[in-house]
Protein backbone atom coordinates (compact mmCIF):
# COMPACT_ATOMS: atom_id res chain seq x y z
CA UNK A 1 0.00 0.00 0.00
CA UNK A 2 2.70 2.60 1.17
CA UNK A 3 4.21 1.70 -2.04
CA UNK A 4 1.17 2.51 -4.41
CA UNK A 5 1.08 5.70 -2.15
CA UNK A 6 4.64 6.56 -3.39
CA UNK A 7 3.82 5.85 -7.06
CA UNK A 8 0.56 7.92 -6.63
CA UNK A 9 3.05 10.64 -5.54
CA UNK A 10 5.26 10.73 -8.35
CA UNK A 11 2.07 10.64 -10.83
CA UNK A 12 1.10 13.45 -9.07
CA UNK A 13 3.59 15.74 -8.77
CA UNK A 14 3.90 14.77 -12.91
CA UNK A 15 0.83 16.75 -13.57
CA UNK A 16 1.44 19.52 -11.13
CA UNK A 17 4.29 20.42 -12.74
CA UNK A 18 1.77 20.77 -15.80
CA UNK A 19 -0.58 22.48 -14.59
CA UNK A 20 -1.07 26.32 -15.72
CA UNK A 21 -2.21 27.44 -12.29
CA UNK A 22 -1.24 26.60 -8.76
CA UNK A 23 -2.84 23.41 -7.83
CA UNK A 24 -4.36 22.77 -3.97
CA UNK A 25 -2.65 19.35 -3.03
CA UNK A 26 -4.34 17.18 -0.32
CA UNK A 27 -3.06 14.23 1.22
CA UNK A 28 -6.23 12.69 2.36
CA UNK A 29 -6.75 9.57 5.21
CA UNK A 30 -10.37 10.00 4.61
CA UNK A 31 -11.42 7.16 1.23
CA UNK A 32 -12.17 8.37 -1.97
CA UNK A 33 -15.40 6.81 -2.84
CA UNK A 34 -16.98 9.05 0.31
CA UNK A 35 -15.55 12.38 -0.63
CA UNK A 36 -13.98 13.05 -4.01
CA UNK A 37 -17.90 13.93 -5.27
CA UNK A 38 -17.23 16.94 -2.21
CA UNK A 39 -13.58 17.79 -3.39
CA UNK A 40 -15.08 18.12 -7.21
CA UNK A 41 -17.73 20.14 -5.93
CA UNK A 42 -15.32 22.68 -4.55
CA UNK A 43 -13.21 22.36 -7.53
CA UNK A 44 -16.44 23.56 -9.77
CA UNK A 45 -17.63 26.50 -7.55
CA UNK A 46 -14.15 28.09 -7.30
CA UNK A 47 -11.98 26.71 -10.19
CA UNK A 48 -9.07 26.18 -8.07
CA UNK A 49 -7.42 22.80 -9.09
CA UNK A 50 -7.17 20.46 -6.98
CA UNK A 51 -5.18 16.92 -6.70
CA UNK A 52 -5.78 14.65 -3.78
CA UNK A 53 -3.61 11.67 -2.82
CA UNK A 54 -5.32 8.86 -0.99
CA UNK A 55 -3.65 6.46 1.83
CA UNK A 56 -4.29 5.65 5.49
CA UNK A 57 -3.65 8.61 8.26
CA UNK A 58 -0.38 6.40 9.05
CA UNK A 59 1.09 6.17 5.68
CA UNK A 60 0.36 10.23 4.66
CA UNK A 61 2.74 10.81 7.87
CA UNK A 62 5.07 8.41 7.14
CA UNK A 63 5.39 10.03 3.90
CA UNK A 64 5.41 13.57 5.20
CA UNK A 65 8.10 12.67 7.57
CA UNK A 66 10.23 11.07 4.48
CA UNK A 67 9.29 14.40 2.12
CA UNK A 68 9.91 16.88 4.65
CA UNK A 69 10.53 20.53 3.04
CA UNK A 70 10.06 18.94 -0.20
CA UNK A 71 6.40 17.77 0.15
CA UNK A 72 4.15 19.20 -2.53
CA UNK A 73 1.50 19.10 -0.06
CA UNK A 74 -1.03 21.96 0.96
CA UNK A 75 -3.63 20.10 3.48
CA UNK A 76 -3.93 16.95 5.36
CA UNK A 77 -7.38 15.52 6.00
CA UNK A 78 -6.93 12.89 8.31
CA UNK A 79 -9.52 10.29 9.46
CA UNK A 80 -8.55 10.92 12.91
CA UNK A 81 -7.74 12.93 15.39
CA UNK A 82 -4.49 10.83 16.75
CA UNK A 83 -3.34 11.33 13.21
CA UNK A 84 -3.76 15.11 13.28
CA UNK A 85 -2.49 15.48 17.12
CA UNK A 86 1.00 14.02 15.73
CA UNK A 87 1.11 16.03 12.97
CA UNK A 88 0.92 19.12 15.16
CA UNK A 89 3.56 17.67 18.09
CA UNK A 90 6.08 16.54 15.18
CA UNK A 91 5.57 20.10 14.11
CA UNK A 92 4.47 19.66 10.69
CA UNK A 93 1.24 22.14 10.71
CA UNK A 94 0.51 25.86 10.26
CA UNK A 95 -1.26 27.25 13.63
CA UNK A 96 -5.04 28.36 12.36
CA UNK A 97 -6.97 31.07 12.99
CA UNK A 98 -9.83 31.75 15.47
CA UNK A 99 -12.32 32.71 12.27
CA UNK A 100 -11.72 29.03 11.23
CA UNK A 101 -11.35 27.21 14.99
CA UNK A 102 -14.26 29.02 16.23
CA UNK A 103 -16.94 27.64 13.64
CA UNK A 104 -16.88 24.00 14.79
CA UNK A 105 -19.14 23.54 17.85
CA UNK A 106 -16.70 21.41 19.79
CA UNK A 107 -13.16 19.07 19.72
CA UNK A 108 -11.68 22.52 19.38
CA UNK A 109 -7.76 21.02 19.14
CA UNK A 110 -5.72 22.35 21.98
CA UNK A 111 -2.59 22.88 19.48
CA UNK A 112 -4.83 25.23 17.11
CA UNK A 113 -3.00 23.58 14.60
CA UNK A 114 -6.26 21.75 12.93
CA UNK A 115 -9.87 22.04 12.24
CA UNK A 116 -12.12 19.32 13.10
CA UNK A 117 -14.82 18.75 10.36
CA UNK A 118 -16.98 15.74 11.58
CA UNK A 119 -17.78 13.11 14.10
CA UNK A 120 -18.33 9.67 14.33
CA UNK A 121 -18.88 6.83 16.40
CA UNK A 122 -17.38 3.04 16.83
CA UNK A 123 -20.64 0.12 16.87
CA UNK A 124 -20.81 -3.15 16.67
CA UNK A 125 -22.17 -4.47 13.82
CA UNK A 126 -24.40 -7.41 13.50
CA UNK A 127 -26.71 -9.78 11.84
CA UNK A 128 -29.75 -9.40 13.68
CA UNK A 129 -30.79 -12.48 12.62
CA UNK A 130 -28.57 -14.48 14.55
CA UNK A 131 -28.75 -12.17 17.38
CA UNK A 132 -31.46 -10.45 20.10
CA UNK A 133 -30.13 -6.65 21.02
CA UNK A 134 -29.90 -8.06 24.66
CA UNK A 135 -27.75 -10.54 24.05
CA UNK A 136 -25.14 -8.84 23.03
CA UNK A 137 -21.89 -7.87 25.20
CA UNK A 138 -21.85 -4.59 27.23
CA UNK A 139 -18.43 -3.17 26.50
CA UNK A 140 -16.26 -4.17 23.55
CA UNK A 141 -13.69 -5.69 25.73
CA UNK A 142 -16.06 -8.36 26.56
CA UNK A 143 -16.31 -9.54 22.73
CA UNK A 144 -13.63 -12.38 22.79
CA UNK A 145 -15.18 -13.94 25.64
CA UNK A 146 -19.04 -13.29 24.32
CA UNK A 147 -17.69 -14.68 20.81
CA UNK A 148 -15.90 -17.59 22.43
CA UNK A 149 -18.83 -18.81 24.48
CA UNK A 150 -21.44 -18.61 21.42
CA UNK A 151 -18.64 -20.30 19.18
CA UNK A 152 -18.03 -17.57 16.70
CA UNK A 153 -14.42 -18.56 16.00
CA UNK A 154 -14.14 -17.60 11.98
CA UNK A 155 -17.34 -15.45 12.14
CA UNK A 156 -16.22 -12.28 13.58
CA UNK A 157 -15.26 -9.46 11.10
CA UNK A 158 -11.97 -6.86 11.68
CA UNK A 159 -10.33 -3.83 9.45
CA UNK A 160 -6.91 -3.87 11.51
CA UNK A 161 -5.38 -1.75 8.61
CA UNK A 162 -7.95 0.65 9.15
CA UNK A 163 -7.56 3.98 10.44
CA UNK A 164 -10.78 4.20 12.71
CA UNK A 165 -9.64 0.59 14.10
CA UNK A 166 -6.11 1.70 15.24
CA UNK A 167 -7.84 4.90 16.93
CA UNK A 168 -9.87 2.41 18.51
CA UNK A 169 -6.71 0.65 19.85
CA UNK A 170 -5.35 3.68 20.84
CA UNK A 171 -8.03 4.07 22.68
CA UNK A 172 -8.04 1.01 24.44
CA UNK A 173 -4.41 1.40 25.58
CA UNK A 174 -5.73 4.95 26.84
CA UNK A 175 -8.06 3.45 28.85
CA UNK A 176 -6.78 0.07 30.09
CA UNK A 177 -3.31 -0.27 29.04
CA UNK A 178 -1.21 -0.98 27.04
CA UNK A 179 -1.10 -4.99 28.93
CA UNK A 180 -5.01 -4.90 28.04
CA UNK A 181 -4.99 -4.14 25.25
CA UNK A 182 -2.28 -6.74 24.31
CA UNK A 183 -4.51 -9.16 25.85
CA UNK A 184 -7.75 -8.22 23.95
CA UNK A 185 -5.83 -8.45 20.73
CA UNK A 186 -5.00 -11.72 21.45
CA UNK A 187 -7.88 -12.97 22.65
CA UNK A 188 -9.82 -11.74 19.47
CA UNK A 189 -6.85 -12.92 16.75
CA UNK A 190 -7.58 -16.83 18.51
CA UNK A 191 -10.78 -16.35 17.12
CA UNK A 192 -9.83 -16.27 14.15
CA UNK A 193 -11.71 -13.55 12.50
CA UNK A 194 -11.67 -12.35 8.79
CA UNK A 195 -9.82 -9.43 7.93
CA UNK A 196 -11.05 -6.81 5.44
CA UNK A 197 -9.52 -4.14 3.78
CA UNK A 198 -12.56 -1.83 4.10
CA UNK A 199 -15.17 -1.55 5.94
CA UNK A 200 -17.90 -2.30 3.34
CA UNK A 201 -16.34 -5.07 2.46
CA UNK A 202 -17.13 -6.24 6.23
CA UNK A 203 -20.65 -5.27 6.14
CA UNK A 204 -21.20 -6.76 2.55
CA UNK A 205 -19.82 -10.37 4.11
CA UNK A 206 -21.74 -9.65 7.32
CA UNK A 207 -25.06 -8.89 5.03
CA UNK A 208 -24.19 -12.24 3.00
CA UNK A 209 -24.02 -14.30 6.31
CA UNK A 210 -19.76 -14.82 5.84
CA UNK A 211 -19.55 -13.46 9.04
CA UNK A 212 -21.82 -12.22 12.16
CA UNK A 213 -20.59 -9.15 13.67
CA UNK A 214 -17.57 -6.43 13.47
CA UNK A 215 -17.12 -2.93 15.22
CA UNK A 216 -16.66 -0.78 12.32
CA UNK A 217 -17.75 3.50 12.25
CA UNK A 218 -21.32 3.91 12.49
CA UNK A 219 -21.82 5.80 9.36
CA UNK A 220 -20.44 2.83 7.22
CA UNK A 221 -23.97 0.97 8.73
CA UNK A 222 -26.34 4.20 8.20
CA UNK A 223 -25.50 4.00 4.52
CA UNK A 224 -26.20 0.03 3.79
CA UNK A 225 -29.45 0.63 6.08
CA UNK A 226 -30.28 3.79 3.41
CA UNK A 227 -29.53 1.16 0.58
CA UNK A 228 -32.60 -1.46 2.30
CA UNK A 229 -29.66 -3.77 4.11
CA UNK A 230 -30.95 -5.61 7.22
CA UNK A 231 -28.01 -4.82 9.52
CA UNK A 232 -28.04 -4.40 13.34
CA UNK A 233 -26.12 -1.20 15.15
CA UNK A 234 -25.41 -2.00 18.92
CA UNK A 235 -23.94 0.34 21.42
CA UNK A 236 -22.35 -0.75 24.24
CA UNK A 237 -22.62 0.47 27.39
CA UNK A 238 -22.38 4.37 28.16
CA UNK A 239 -18.60 5.38 28.53
CA UNK A 240 -17.01 2.17 26.87
CA UNK A 241 -14.06 2.38 24.23
CA UNK A 242 -16.25 0.16 21.55
CA UNK A 243 -18.36 3.72 21.49
CA UNK A 244 -15.42 6.33 20.78
CA UNK A 245 -15.99 8.61 19.04
CA UNK A 246 -13.77 9.76 16.32
CA UNK A 247 -13.45 13.68 14.91
CA UNK A 248 -12.21 13.98 11.54
CA UNK A 249 -10.13 17.12 10.56
CA UNK A 250 -7.53 18.88 8.59
CA UNK A 251 -5.29 20.95 8.88
CA UNK A 252 -2.81 23.11 6.60
CA UNK A 253 1.00 22.05 5.99
CA UNK A 254 3.69 24.21 6.44
CA UNK A 255 5.20 23.20 3.37
CA UNK A 256 1.92 24.33 1.71
CA UNK A 257 2.51 27.09 -0.77
CA UNK A 258 -1.21 28.16 -1.73
CA UNK A 259 -2.71 29.39 1.92
CA UNK A 260 -5.40 30.96 0.34
CA UNK A 261 -6.92 28.43 -1.41
CA UNK A 262 -6.05 26.08 1.49
CA UNK A 263 -7.77 28.07 3.95
CA UNK A 264 -10.85 28.25 1.19
CA UNK A 265 -10.96 24.71 1.50
CA UNK A 266 -10.74 24.16 4.94
CA UNK A 267 -13.85 27.26 5.28
CA UNK A 268 -15.56 25.24 2.62
CA UNK A 269 -15.74 21.81 4.81
CA UNK A 270 -17.57 24.06 7.15
CA UNK A 271 -19.64 25.73 5.15
CA UNK A 272 -23.33 24.61 5.60
CA UNK A 273 -23.18 22.83 1.85
CA UNK A 274 -19.67 20.91 3.25
CA UNK A 275 -21.41 20.03 5.77
CA UNK A 276 -24.94 19.06 4.95
CA UNK A 277 -22.84 16.66 2.34
CA UNK A 278 -20.93 14.77 5.15
CA UNK A 279 -24.88 14.11 6.99
CA UNK A 280 -26.38 13.53 3.55
CA UNK A 281 -24.12 11.33 1.81
CA UNK A 282 -21.26 9.98 4.33
CA UNK A 283 -23.87 9.93 7.18
CA UNK A 284 -21.49 11.43 9.96
CA UNK A 285 -22.00 13.75 12.50
CA UNK A 286 -21.92 17.58 11.71
CA UNK A 287 -19.78 19.91 13.83
CA UNK A 288 -21.29 22.69 12.85
CA UNK A 289 -24.99 24.65 14.08
CA UNK A 290 -27.91 24.59 11.60
CA UNK A 291 -27.39 21.80 9.60
CA UNK A 292 -30.29 19.47 9.59
CA UNK A 293 -29.41 15.93 10.82
CA UNK A 294 -30.36 12.58 10.08
CA UNK A 295 -33.88 11.24 11.67
CA UNK A 296 -32.03 8.17 11.97
CA UNK A 297 -29.28 8.89 14.51
CA UNK A 298 -28.88 9.21 17.66
CA UNK A 299 -28.77 13.32 18.67
CA UNK A 300 -25.12 14.10 18.89
CA UNK A 301 -25.65 15.42 22.05
CA UNK A 302 -26.93 11.41 23.33
CA UNK A 303 -23.93 9.77 20.90
CA UNK A 304 -20.92 11.54 22.56
CA UNK A 305 -22.52 10.70 25.70
CA UNK A 306 -21.92 7.21 25.04
CA UNK A 307 -18.23 7.65 24.16
CA UNK A 308 -15.70 7.64 27.17
CA UNK A 309 -13.84 11.33 27.63
CA UNK A 310 -10.49 11.18 26.10
CA UNK A 311 -8.42 13.71 24.52
CA UNK A 312 -8.28 12.17 20.73
CA UNK A 313 -5.65 14.68 19.60
CA UNK A 314 -3.39 12.65 22.19
CA UNK A 315 -4.52 9.05 21.23
CA UNK A 316 -1.18 6.66 21.47
CA UNK A 317 -1.44 5.72 17.87
CA UNK A 318 2.48 5.06 17.91
CA UNK A 319 2.00 2.52 20.16
CA UNK A 320 -1.28 1.05 18.65
CA UNK A 321 0.48 0.33 15.93
CA UNK A 322 3.43 -1.02 17.22
CA UNK A 323 1.11 -3.25 19.29
CA UNK A 324 -0.75 -4.29 16.23
CA UNK A 325 2.58 -5.10 14.50
CA UNK A 326 3.79 -7.51 17.56
CA UNK A 327 0.94 -9.27 18.27
CA UNK A 328 1.27 -10.17 14.41
CA UNK A 329 -2.48 -8.65 13.38
CA UNK A 330 -0.58 -6.25 10.92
Amino acid sequence: MMKRFFLTLAAFAALGALAQSPTLTIYSGRGQSLVEPLVKQFQEETGIRVQVRYGTDAQILAALQEEGARSPADIFWANTAGALGQAAARGLLRPLGETLLKQPAAFAPASKAWVPVTVRLRVLAYNPQKFKPEELPQSLMDLPRFAQERGLAGRIGWTPTYSSFQDMVAGIIALHGEAKAREWLQAMKALSPKAYASNPAMLDAIRAGEVDLGSTNHYYLVRFRRAGYNLGMHYFKEGDVGNLALVTGAGILKTSRNLVAANRFLTFLLSAKGQQYFVGNVGEYPLVKGVVLDPNLLPLEEALAKSPKLDLEKLPLDRALRLLRETGVL
